[in-house]
Parts: C-alpha cells; sequence; structure tokens
C-alpha cells in the first residue's frame, strides 16, 4: 500500500513538471540555431559585466530635516594671507547679539604674499576646480566619496627673515555660538569695548592699508581633507588702500556618512560684494574683510549607498532570461520566414518548369519536367 502511494505521488509530481525534459534523438542542431547561441551568450556576458559595474558603482542620497542642534558651538576653520603687516590688523568674530568671541585659536605668522612656483600652481589648479564645480555640481558627488578623516597638510614655512615678510598670514580656528555673525579682519588689533568691541586702528597709517588678500580655506565644522570650500582658493587685489570686502555666507549644516568616513560638517553657499572707501564721494564703511554669515535651519545628510546584493541577482536574471527567450523567439520567426520563401521559390520554379515546352538535351535526349525536377526521357 505504501509503494502505490509512493508511487502515485510520484506519478503527480511528474505531472507538475514545468520542464520537461525532450529526447536528444529529437533535437536537430543547426548552424543558424548556433549563430544565434552565440550572439545570445556574447551579449549576456557583455551586459552581465555592465550591470556588475553598475553594482559596485555608489551614489550619494541627500536628505533634509530641521536641524535642532542650537546648543553646540560651531567651528570656524580660517587661513587667510592678507598684504599687510602683522602688528597692523587683528581678525576677530562678533555674533548677532554684539558678543565677541576671543580669537586666541587664530595665529599670525609673518609671510609672503606672492606664492611660490609650486604653490602657484596648486592654486591655478583649484580655481580651475572651482570653476567646474560651478558648472558641474555632480562633482561634489565625487569629493563626498573621497573625503578623509584626519588633519590637512601643514603648509610649509618660509626660512626669510621675518623683516622680509610684507604679509600675514591668519590660521588656526574659531569656536562661535550658533547664531549669525561677523567674522572680519581690519586695521588694528581689537580690543574689548562694553558696546561691543573695538580696533585700534588710529595708530596705523592710511598709507600702509592694503586688503589685497587671498583666502586659502576657509570652512565650518569639522576640517575633511579632500573637501572643497566655495571661498577655497580666491584671490583679491586691491587698486586703493581704502578698500572693503564683503562676504555673504549661509551656512548649512551637514551630515556626511561614506563608507570612509561619517562626521558633521558644514557646507556655505557664497556671494560677495567690493567697494572703495570714499567719504567724500557718499562710499562710507571701514576698509577691511568682512565675512557676515547666516546658519540654515535646515540640515542636509549625505549618505553614499549601493544597490543591494537581490536587487543585482534580480537583474542579472532577468538579463539571462530576457535574452534568452527573445533569442529563441527570433531565432523561430526568422526561420518560419526563411522556410516560407523557400517555399515559394519551388513552387514558382515548379510552375515555370511545368508551364515550359518540351526541351531538347544535345545529345538528342528529351527532357520532361517533373515533380523531381528536369529528368530525361529515357530516365522516365
Amino acid at each position: 500500500m505504501r509503494r502505490l502511494t509512493k508511487k502515485k505521488a510520484l506519478t503527480l509530481v511528474k505531472e507538475l513538471d514545468a520542464f520537461p525534459k525532450v529526447p536528444e534523438s529529437y533535437v536537430e542542431a543547426t548552424a543558424s540555431g548556433g549563430t544565434v547561441s552565440l550572439i545570445a551568450f556574447t551579449l549576456m556576458a557583455v551586459l552581465a559585466f555592465l550591470e556588475f559595474f553598475v553594482y559596485t558603482n555608489t551614489w550619494m542620497k541627500y536628505e533634509y530635516e530641521v536641524d535642532k542642534d542650537y546648543s553646540s558651538k560651531l567651528r570656524i576653520n580660517v587661513d587667510i594671507t592678507v598684504a599687510m603687516r602683522c602688528q597692523y590688523i587683528g581678525a576677530d568674530v562678533l555674533d548677532l547679539a554684539e558678543n565677541m568671541v576671543a580669537s586666541d585659536g587664530l595665529k599670525y605668522e609673518p609671510a609672503h604674499f606672492e606664492l611660490p612656483p609650486e604653490q602657484r600652481l596648486w592654486h591655478m589648479t583649484l580655481l580651475h576646480i572651482q570653476e567646474r564645480l560651478r558648472v558641474e555640481h555632480a562633482l561634489q558627488d565625487v569629493l563626498f566619496k573621497g573625503a578623509l578623516r584626519g588633519a590637512p597638510p601643514a603648509v610649509p614655512r618660509s626660512e626669510d627673515s621675518p623683516s622680509s615678510f610684507t604679509a600675514c598670514r591668519i590660521h588656526g580656528h574659531l569656536y562661535v555660538n550658533k547664531v549669525a555673525g561677523n567674522f572680519h579682519v581690519t586695521v588694528g588689533k581689537s580690543i574689548p569695548h562694553p558696546r561691543g568691541h573695538a580696533h585700534l586702528a588710529a595708530l596705523v597709517s592710511h598709507d600702509s592699508y592694503n586688503f589685497s588678500h587671498r583666502i586659502d580655506h576657509l570652512s565650518f565644522g569639522e576640517v575633511i581633507p579632500g573637501i572643497i570650500s566655495p571661498l577655497d582658493g580666491t584671490e583679491k587685489i586691491s587698486p586703493e588702500s581704502n578698500h572693503m570686502f564683503q562676504y555673504f555666507l549661509t551656512i548649512v549644516p551637514t551630515k556626511l556618512n561614506t563608507y570612509k568616513i561619517s562626521a558633521d560638517t558644514h557646507q556655505y553657499s557664497v556671494t560677495e560684494r567690493e567697494r572703495v572707501i570714499n567719504h567724500a564721494a557718499g562710499s562710507h564703511g571701514v576698509s577691511g574683510i568682512f565675512m557676515k554669515y547666516d546658519i540654515s535651519s535646515l540640515m542636509v545628510k549625505v549618505t553614499e549607498q549601493h544597490m543591494p546584493l537581490w536587487q543585482f541577482l534580480v537583474r542579472l536574471c532577468g538579463i539571462v532570461g530576457g535574452i534568452f527567450s527573445t533569442t529563441g523567439m527570433l531565432h523561430g520567426a526568422i526561420g518560419f520566414l526563411v522556410d516560407v520563401v523557400c517555399c515559394r521559390l519551388q513552387m514558382g520554379i515548379y510552375k515555370n518548369l511545368k508551364e515550359a515546352p518540351l526541351d531538347e538535351h544535345p545529345n538528342g535526349e528529351t527532357l520532361i519536367p517533373t515533380e523531381n525536377g528536369v529528368q530525361s526521357e529515357e530516365t522516365l
């Protein structure tokens, strides 16, 4: 009884077979079928390789949410060179609440304003990258993917005597409140004041004013080597001694998560304006470099993603199955059309031979058309 039940179950399973096997004696291999199979296998290999390339590639996903972190400090990273001696200028930050931020984290280092050939070449390359970033926004994703954690490379110090330096390099970082503020470099050292702060500009001669400057780096948040900020490489030459340069920045908090790094940083957009200070002509103001920044209430989350393995396998199966079935249908349709054309040609030849008069062979035999072709009378 058990054997009978097993036999019935096996028979039922065989009847459910969706892939019946065809005996090899019923299969006929043809040259056209082999050619189509070779083309199909080639297409499968090429498309599978391209699909694997897509699988290994990654892309950046952008998400937006409200920034709820309002109690932490904002770090400002500065590296700027001004064409004035260090004893003549001062840099500090004044926020929206008129609070003066101590600039203890900034260092004043005598330097040359003109760059040596090696650094000038890098500066020109940086300007070219900035120009391409304004046109090709997708390059920013490449910079995010190549970002690394660590300190940026140190700028080599010059070995010239301090008396030969005519410029001042201000570099370092500051921690400020996450409110709008104004980072500025102007004449004279800053001193505390009950209503804010003041600069001792009266001790500096107007003839020594020169606010030509080069911004080697300006960023907010954690320093990430490989990320290029909008103002990096900016160089301005002042045609007049009394000149005001203004930069208006909008800072966007950014959380960056890639396969190499996870960091909290900030992006920013910038517009700029400059004018000559001439009180006689009605152009009032203070000579210097002013960077007024405001912080956006939205935060951007940038995450590096890639295609999951299951999706890659599904797409790969779709490629193989689609090409296999499509080429099979095309081969069957082409074979059917070829058979129809050949049959029509044979019928036309037979009809023409049947309607044609009897011909004689050169040796005297009579040719008679038949279903199997043209045969001589002796053969018949």
